[in-house]
């Protein structure tokens, strides 16, 4: 088929699991990790609409805005506040990268403990931040923190759930972000009002820190993390416990060491390896899916929507009350996509959820032109202003059920175990990338653009809508390590995979 939209059938003596409590526990812990980089999220957009914040780092934004003639797109416009929220995400670029390492050598568990405990020691940081170099600092450190549990959190969650329900279980990552969020948003609502209310949103980061730090303490490591460091007695006893105590956890743990083993015997580098013409499939999707989720502009919504919508008309309270609904909505959307995603698959998801994110920019632009004027100079009315509201919050909706969860969910799932953890590394570095660009841009974007700024995104969602239509294969329900089988069927990667994969599964069965 064209589109790529078909289904490819479970190999035969796959080992679909059941959910039992252990694997649910251990589950909600791991997904956890999301609440720091949520949170983070959530009160950077806040903040930095508190005047006592903008009075003691950012001065000049206050003095703009108490212009008489200042266009309502430009109020914000900042390189150095931009820096403020940017500068996390060029330290998680850099950390995801060395996070493939550590995540190979010490577990996954291991790796989302490191992320928590550095992520606490950031907020510290920021919560006792007395200039803008200590205020970076623990920005800087916050995104190292990021940087590790977004790299060993949704591998984790994609290993250690059954096969026929991992889309539900690895949404938990984007649950808990979600959460982050909403959490966030709830704070600065609530500290606004108060000089210091500044300190406690950035220093309440240690609270969701210390959360996920605890949290990896008590958990196992995943049984396939395990047994590619040699620790096969304790992916068996990891395996027993999260399948449960009467299943027969041999047959997989079988598979799991030939699989191992198989990885083993490839002498490469796997960062040389990746680049190979039979992970070209792999590759591509490494660098486009997490790049696509941060050009859908969802993350740059949530970090200035209450610098948005005070500048379409909202008051300062309002504003943050509205972010606050902006979260609600998305978290909505997080659940109802975890009851569809393994039954109508990632590909329905997708497509639908691109094109109702489509529809709303388009719409947005469209609102924001004839209500502003071509240079944003008209006020805006406050009807208007709440249809933007209803606008972001369908947006938001189209994204919670479809590139949030699975941006995470497919680059965790689609890559073989040789290459696994140098896959999640690149995935999770293109998007800190991608978000590190558009971060330090958007405000001058929207500046310069002005309502054209929504257009812009809705352009790439165009484009990464038609690119899942034709070049995704549908994932639902097939065991990690029988992922190879797709590619092999797929009307285009067919050219760039060989049978060698193939070959080795069937000669280790």
């Amino acid at each position: 088929m064209a589109g790529g939209g078909f289904a490819v059938d479970t190999p035969a003596g796959s080992f679909d699991g059941r959910v039992t409590l252990s694997v649910v526990i251990t589950c909600f812990v791991a997904a956890s990790s999301g609440l720091i980089f949520g949170y983070d999220i959530g009160v950077s957009g806040g903040v930095t609409t508190m005047v006592p914040f903008l009075e003691k780092f950012f001065p000049d934004i206050l003095r703009k805005a108490a212009g008489t003639k200042v266009n309502l797109y430009c109020v914000y416009d900042s390189q150095v506040l931009t820096l403020f929220t940017s500068s996390l995400y060029l330290a998680g670029l850099m950390s995801s990268l060395v996070a493939s390492r550590v995540t190979a050598a010490l577990g996954r568990r291991i790796t989302m403990m490191i992320g928590g405990a550095t992520f606490l020691v950031g907020g510290a940081f920021n919560g006792g931040a007395e200039n803008i170099a200590m205020l970076i600092l623990g920005r800087i450190l916050l995104g190292f923190g990021v940087g590790f549990t977004n790299q060993a959190a949704p591998l984790y969650l994609s290993e250690i759930a059954p096969p026929k329900w991992r889309g539900a279980f690895n949404a938990g990552f984007q649950f808990f972000l979600s959460i982050g969020v909403v959490v966030a948003g709830c704070i600065n609502y609530g500290t606004a009002k108060h000089t210091w209310g500044w300190r406690v949103s950035l220093g309440i980061a240690i609270v969701p820190a210390a959360v996920i730090t605890i949290g990896s303490f008590l958990i196992t490591d995943t049984p396939n993390s395990l047994v590619q460091r040699g620790k096969i007695e304790q992916a068996r006893k990891a395996l027993r416990q999260v399948r449960g105590s009467e299943t027969d956890v041999e047959p997989e743990l079988k598979e799991l060491i030939r699989w191992s083993e198989i990885a083993k015997s490839v002498e490469k580098e796997p960062f040389m390896m990746i680049f190979e013409r039979q992970y070209r499939p792999h590759l591509v999707m490494a660098f486009l899916i997490p790049s696509f989720q941060q050009l859908t502009g969802i993350n740059i919504v949530a970090f200035y929507s209450p610098n948005l919508f005070q500048s379409v008309g909202f008051g300062h309270d309002a504003a943050l009350l509205s972010a606050i609904i902006l979260g609600v909505v998305n978290l909505t959307s997080i659940l109802f996509s975890t009851t569809i995603v393994d039954r109508f698959g990632r590909r329905f998801c997708f497509i639908s959820g691109g094109l109702v994110m489509l529809f709303c920019q388009i719409a947005l632009a469209a609102l924001l032109a004839a209500v502003t004027g071509v240079h944003g100079t008209k006020d805006i009315s406050r009807g208007s202003a709440v249809m933007v509201l209803v606008l972001m919050c369908v947006y938001s909706a189209g994204f919670g059920w479809s590139w949030g969860p699975l941006a995470f969910l497919v680059p965790s799932e689609i890559f073989p175990l040789k290459i696994r953890t140098t896959g999640q590394s690149i995935n999770i570095a293109m998007g800190f990338l991608t978000i590190s660009v558009l971060s330090q841009s958007f405000l001058s974007m929207l500046c310069h653009f002005k309502f054209a700024v929504f257009l812009f995104y809705g352009g790439w969602i165009a484009i990464m809508t038609l690119f899942i239509f034709f070049f995704l294969p549908e994932t639902k329900r097939i065991p990690l390590e029988s992922m190879y089988t797709i590619w092999g069927k797929h009307w285009f990667w067919h050219r760039y995979v060989t049978n060698e994969e193939s070959r080795q599964y069937d000669n280790n069965i």
